[in-house]
């Protein structure tokens, strides 16, 4: 993956930096020493490592703006950072960038049941989110795999789903607003319900990947706790008619809260990992509903009949609670159970449901062609589709071959109709692929805004973007400045 050559202007300044950064952050809030940065070299898409130039942590909105008015003076590039979870590289710094980390920065501001609102910042995780408010009988819906230590700083960045986004939607179906830092250190609130004319703001910085600002607050959506859930688990002899099944339970109109899919390499795995007791099959579904218990029955009643039009080798449905978390206990183990099996790439691609035996068989093909192996899981009823390529990392060019086949992968989701993120974003993975799905037109509208919020192009560089485009307007920006 290339990445641009650190400036070395700003690498013989390193000192004079961070002395100006622990003016206003003090010694606690700056971190430098080459030992303590290598907790930052990567995120979770740990095959590209870059040491950064420092670390701030601020613990105030203030003082996240106290350091990005410094930064900005000194023309130093900023790489915000939530828990690190990124899989496209999302966080990954630059030689000569400061990592602006918003761990620090995790209280519940404010919580309005009658609003159906929870006001938080956002080092705070998601899990803890529902945590906050459950004891109100209240949840909050987004719930990505990495829930327990993803931070809502990068749900809003990538626009995070989860499982359950099929029935909730996925952050920006659940954002109110945001407080919002711009890299000369000015403080914008952004609120859902405001008037701005015919500018929607949210919604332009939501998914925007640390492009236009750092946010360190934000107002999420609430929901009651629903009165029950049940999930059934569907086990099939192929990949392609259980997604035919899929498709079928959409076209029928049903709305269950989360269909889940795994193929055979990744049951076996989940299976030796997790013991779930799945069954021995080439793909399965996990399909949950929730309601009264009528309501249950009668959406679970729909879903057996068109599952029995497909054949199912299995079809069991949760009697309690421990037979439901058991169900889940596969697949909430899913990626941990694959790491087991070696170096993999989580890939994230979009295309129309009835499109998924296709892409399905696809897939199948390139495995072959590639000689690598390749286990699915993913968010099933939205088409938000996770192929996990599996490769040696100690093996020459078995990383590039990985690299290789993922493009063909999204490549192929995008020529059926679909995209090339469904909630893990672009980050360094994907933005040379940028092109296969926008033209240049469409590119440029997109880094017109990016002007707008920060013209130097200093925050996040070397991502979302195809890297020769955003290098020459980060050059310009600094021909201007």
């Amino acid at each position: 993956m290339q990445m641009p050559p650190p400036s070395a202007g700003i690498l013989s300044r390193k000192s004079a930096v961070v002395a100006r950064l622990r003016d206003v952050l003090g010694d606690r809030g700056v971190i430098e020493r080459p030992a303590e940065l290598l907790a930052y070299e990567c995120d979770a898409l740990s095959a590209y490592r870059c040491t950064p130039l420092a670390v701030v942590l601020p613990s105030s909105t203030d003082e996240v703006a106290a350091a990005l008015r410094v930064c900005s003076e000194e023309r130093v590039p900023v790489v915000p950072r939530g828990a690190g979870t990124s899989l496209t590289g999302g966080s990954m710094p630059t030689a000569d960038a400061v990592i602006l980390g918003v761990s620090r920065l995790t209280q519940v501001l404010e919580i309005s049941t009658g609003d159906r609102l929870v006001r938080v910042q956002t080092g705070r995780t998601n899990l803890s989110v529902t945590g906050a408010v459950e004891a109100h009988g209240f949840f909050y819906a987004p719930d990505p795999s990495s829930q327990l230590a993803c931070a809502i700083s990068g749900n809003i960045a990538m626009n995070s789903g989860g499982a359950h986004c099929l029935k909730y939607g996925v952050t920006t179906n659940n954002l109110l607003g945001v407080r919002m830092v711009l890299m000369d250190g000015t403080i914008l609130d952004l609120d859902a319900t405001a008037e701005t004319g015919a500018l929607d703001l949210l919604s332009v910085v939501c998914g925007s990947e640390g492009q236009l600002g750092i946010v360190t607050e934000a107002t999420l959506r609430i929901l009651p706790k629903p009165e029950g859930a049940r999930p059934v688990l569907i086990g099939f002899d192929s990949a392609e008619v259980a997604g035919a099944c899929v498709a079928g339970i959409i076209k029928a109109g049903v709305l269950p809260v989360a269909i889940e899919f795994m193929d055979a390499p990744c049951i076996r795995a989940c299976e030796a990992h997790a013991k779930a007791g799945y069954p021995d099959c080439a793909a399965l579904l996990i399909v949950e509903v929730e309601g009264a218990p009528a309501e249950i029955d009668h959406q679970i009643g729909l879903i057996r009949d068109i599952a029995a039009s497909h054949d199912p080798v299995e079809f069991r449905e949760a009697g309690n609670a421990d037979e439901a978390a058991r169900i889940w206990l596969g697949r909430k183990s899913a990626f941990g159970a694959m790491g087991q099996l070696g170096d993999y790439i989580c890939l994230d691609g979009t295309i129309p449901v009835t499109e998924l035996p296709r892409v399905l068989n696809r897939i199948g093909e390139l495995t072959e062609e590639y000689g690598l192996g390749c286990a699915n899981v993913f968010h099933a009823g939205d088409g938000n589709m996770h192929p996990l390529i599996l490769y040696d990392a100690n093996a020459p060019g078995d990383l590039e071959k990985a690299e290789a086949m993922g493009a063909e992968i999204l490549r192929h989701c995008v020529e059926v109709g679909g995209c090339l993120t469904g909630e893990h974003g672009v980050g360094v993975e994907k933005r040379d692929l940028m092109e296969a799905q926008f033209n240049p037109a469409d590119l440029e509208a997109q880094m017109q805004v990016k002007d707008v919020f920060d013209p130097n192009w200093l925050l996040n560089p070397a991502k979302v973007f195809p890297l020769e485009l955003s290098e020459a307007r980060r050059g310009q920006g600094a021909e201007v400045a």
